[in-house]
């Protein structure tokens, strides 16, 4: 329903005719006459009758009246009170994280945002990087926390948090463990455990032995890198994890070549979509390295 129509209908109430009307809201009288016209098509009623030079309300236009009142005010209401929230840090969010930034580096932030904003109906999805991405480009996920691309989409905005060096490593009972100068040739020859091919933290694997024409042994993948270091630390094969899951289980790989395999974790958020004042909030608690 058009609230100008409903404006004007209430102005030639208020003034008794249409001139008036017209006065009172600086508009010419034969657009008044439009809008009541269409008024009157959208409820297939009459709202005035023509009397002499003057109009004369209906019974029809009586009975609209106290209605076209209050849904002026509800709108007006409503009006005032979504444009406070989106000044206003509450409501739901909805957030992805990949299940390894989820629970070695998103903690704290999530603890700080929950305390300092308890109004916030906030909604954590564990998804891996790759299907996280795709969700904040569809719009699904307000902003995601994820293994950076290696190459970025230029629809989407992201942020560097934290830098996450990768380790090769292998149970500490593999004969690997005791070897000294591994070179990925040799590397190639032994069972690995590592992420799907198509995940950000595999392709990073899987380019350092394409520049010597190498393909990694991979006898399994499992994407949950917690789930990779327990297969390793019981002697199923090698793989590459970060710093954060090398435990007393896991011994890092004496590699001949000075690899520094490096990947980053941060956030994603589509710029095409409005932010809210959680989303805005949210992002200046983080502290980002770029």
């Amino acid at each position: 329903m058009n609230t100008t129509n409903l404006t004007t209908f209430i102005t030639v109430m208020q003034t008794g005719s249409i001139s008036g009307a017209a006065e009172k809201l600086f508009i010419t009288q034969p657009a008044v006459s439009k809008r009541i016209k269409n008024l009157e098509d959208e409820f297939n009623v009459t709202l005035f009758d023509t009397l002499g030079r003057g109009i004369v309300p209906t019974q029809a236009a009586s009975e609209l009246l106290p209605h076209a009142k209050r849904w002026l005010d509800d709108y007006d209401n409503f009006k005032i009170n979504i444009q406070n929230s989106q000044q206003t840090v509450s409501g739901k969010l909805v957030i992805g994280t990949s299940h390894h930034i989820g629970l070695h580096h998103l903690p704290p932030v999530l603890k700080q945002f929950i305390q300092m904003y308890p109004a916030v109906q906030l909604e954590v999805h564990f998804v891996d990087s790759e299907e996280a991405h795709k969700a904040v480009l569809d719009g699904d996920l307000s902003l995601a926390f994820l293994t950076l691309p290696p190459v970025y989409d230029k629809r989407l905005t992201y942020h560097t948090l934290w830098s996450d060096p990768l380790y090769f490593v292998t149970g500490t009972l593999s004969t690997l463990a005791k070897k000294s100068n591994v070179t990925l040739e040799e590397l190639a020859h032994y069972p690995a455990i590592l992420p799907a091919a198509n995940t950000f933290t595999s392709q990073i694997t899987l380019a350092e032995f394409a520049k010597q024409n190498l393909k990694p042994y991979a006898t399994m993948t499992t994407n949950p890198l917690e789930s990779i270091r327990m297969l390793v630390s019981v002697g199923l094969g090698w793989s590459v994890l970060p710093q954060t899951l090398i435990n007393q289980d896991l011994a890092r790989i004496d590699m001949a070549e000075n690899l520094e395999l490096q990947r980053y974790l941060g956030v994603v958020i589509n710029p095409h979509l409005t932010r809210s004042a959680s989303v805005d909030t949210l992002m200046q608690l983080l502290a980002p390295i770029d």
